[in-house]
C-alpha cells in the first residue's frame, strides 16, 4: 500500500475540491486532490455554467482564471416570457451585477491547469472506498490508484468534494440522513448547431410547458423543454423536439440547427444531514443538490469553499478551532437560501401534472406580480446573481 501523508486530503476534482486547493495553497497549506476520473472525462463532460459576479470576481482576484473574462459572455439580465411575451429583468439597473455564462467543464479546464503549474499533488483515476478514523486528528482517506494499487492518504482533515454520489459523505450518515425532494418533471435538453437566438437567456412559462433558451458560443446553443422524468431522449425526432421547443416560447422565432446532443435531466434537491463531522467536511454537490432552473449549483459551492478555506486556515495555521466548529450551521443559511431560490423558480416557471386551471392562474399572477414589482424584480436579481459571500465565522 502507497501511504501519503498531507495536511488537506481533498477527494474530487470538480470545481469545489479544485478552489479549495488553490486558496489553500495560497495559504501555504498542502493538499493531495484526488478523483476517479481522468484529467479528459472531467475536462470534456459538457455542463452549463451560469456564473455569478462574485464567483467570476474570486475566479479572477484569485489568479485562478482569466478566461472567464476573455472566453465567458457577461450577462447583464435574462427574459421572463409568459403570455407570448417577454419581460427583461435588468440586473445592472437592479443590483449593480451581472452573471457570466462560462460552462463549467472551461473553469475545471481553467483549475486543472493552474494547479498543476503550481506543483499540485492532483491524482486522477483514484477510487475512494472509505474514510476512516474521523474522529481522530488524523483521518485516513482509503481507496485504489489508477494502476490498480492500494492507496492511503493521512491527513489532518478530509473534504468530501467527490459529488451527489459522494463516498465520503457516507462517512457522515449517507444520503439517507439528508433531506431531498423529487420533482415530477425533467429537462429535455439539445446542444445544437446554430446562431443564438436571443442574447439572453430566455426562462419560458408557457401553455405547453417550460422553456430555457440558453447559448454556449457563437455557433453552438443549449436549449431545454419540460419533459417526463421517465422520457427516453432518443425517440422524438429532430423535427418533433423543435416543434416541442418553439411551441413552448411564442413570440419567439428560434434558430434552428442540427442537434448533436440530448439527453434527460431529472430534478433533485438534496442537502446532507451533516456537512461536518470531526475532521471531515462535505462541500458542493456532496452536500447539496438543488434543480438547475436558479443557477445555483456551481456558485453555492464555491460559497463552502469561500467559508471552508476561512475555517481551514483558522485551525491548520492558528489552532484555533471556532469557525470550523460554525461551519455547517453558516453554510447551512446559505444553502437553505438557495434551495428556496431555486424551487420557487422552479414552481414559478414549470407545470406539475396535477396543475388545475386555478393553479395555472395562480402561477401567472406570480409572474405578473414580479415583473409588476420593483421589489420582485429585485429579489429575483439579487439571488439570481449572488448574494455576497458569506466570511464570518466564530
Amino acid at each position: 500500500m502507497t501511504v501519503i501523508r498531507t495536511r488537506v486530503a481533498i477527494v474530487g476534482a470538480g470545481p469545489a475540491g479544485l478552489l479549495l486547493s488553490h486558496l489553500l495553497a495560497d495559504a501555504g497549506i498542502a493538499s493531495v486532490v484526488v478523483d476517479s476520473r481522468t484529467r479528459e472525462q472531467i475536462e470534456t463532460t459538457i455542463r452549463a455554467g451560469i456564473l455569478e459576479q462574485g464567483t467570476v470576481d474570486l475566479l479572477v482576484a484569485s489568479g485562478a482564471s482569466t478566461r472567464v473574462l476573455s472566453d465567458g459572455n457577461r450577462h447583464d439580465g435574462i427574459e421572463l416570457r409568459f403570455d407570448g411575451e417577454g419581460h427583461r429583468i435588468d440586473f445592472p439597473a437592479l443590483t449593480g451585477r451581472s452573471v457570466w455564462l462560462y460552462p463549467q467543464h472551461e473553469v475545471l479546464k481553467d483549475l486543472v491547469a493552474t494547479r498543476l503549474a503550481a506543483g499540485q499533488d492532483l491524482r486522477f483515476g483514484v477510487r475512494v472506498d472509505a474514510v476512516a478514523d474521523v474522529a481522530s486528528d488524523r483521518p485516513r482517506v482509503i481507496g485504489e490508484d489508477a494502476d490498480g494499487q492500494r492507496v492511503e492518504i493521512e491527513a489532518e482533515f478530509v473534504v468530501g468534494a467527490d459529488g451527489s454520489r459522494s463516498i465520503v459523505r457516507q462517512t457522515l450518515g449517507g444520503s439517507a440522513a439528508g433531506t431531498f425532494r423529487e420533482y415530477p418533471f425533467a429537462w429535455f435538453g439539445i446542444l445544437c448547431e446554430a446562431p443564438p437566438s436571443s442574447e439572453e437567456l430566455i426562462y419560458s412559462n408557457s401553455d405547453a410547458g417550460f422553456a430555457l433558451i440558453s447559448q454556449r458560443s457563437s455557433t453552438v446553443q443549449r436549449m431545454y423543454f419540460q419533459c417526463d422524468p421517465e422520457a427516453d431522449p432518443d425517440v422524438l425526432s429532430e423535427v418533433q423536439i423543435w416543434d416541442a421547443l418553439q411551441a413552448r416560447v411564442p413570440g419567439t422565432t428560434l434558430n434552428e440547427g442540427p442537434i448533436f446532443q440530448r439527453d434527460v435531466l431529472r430534478f433533485r434537491s438534496f442537502v446532507a444531514g451533516e456537512l461536518r463531522r470531526g475532521r471531515v467536511a462535505l462541500i458542493g454537490d456532496a452536500a447539496h443538490t438543488v434543480p438547475p432552473t436558479g443557477a445555483k449549483g456551481m456558485n453555492l459551492a464555491v460559497a463552502d469553499v469561500v467559508l471552508l478555506d476561512i475555517a481551514l486556515r483558522a485551525l491548520l495555521l492558528s489552532g484555533d478551532e471556532r469557525p470550523i466548529d460554525a461551519f455547517a450551521e453558516t453554510a447551512s443559511r446559505r444553502i437553505w437560501k438557495a434551495q428556496h431560490f431555486s424551487w420557487w423558480m422552479t414552481s414559478m416557471l414549470h407545470r406539475t401534472p396535477d396543475a388545475s386551471d386555478f393553479d395555472r392562474r395562480r402561477q401567472l399572477g406570480e409572474l405578473r406580480s414580479i415583473i409588476d414589482s420593483d421589489a420582485g424584480r429585485t429579489y429575483l436579481a439579487e439571488a439570481y446573481t449572488g448574494w455576497p459571500f458569506e466570511t464570518r465565522l466564530a
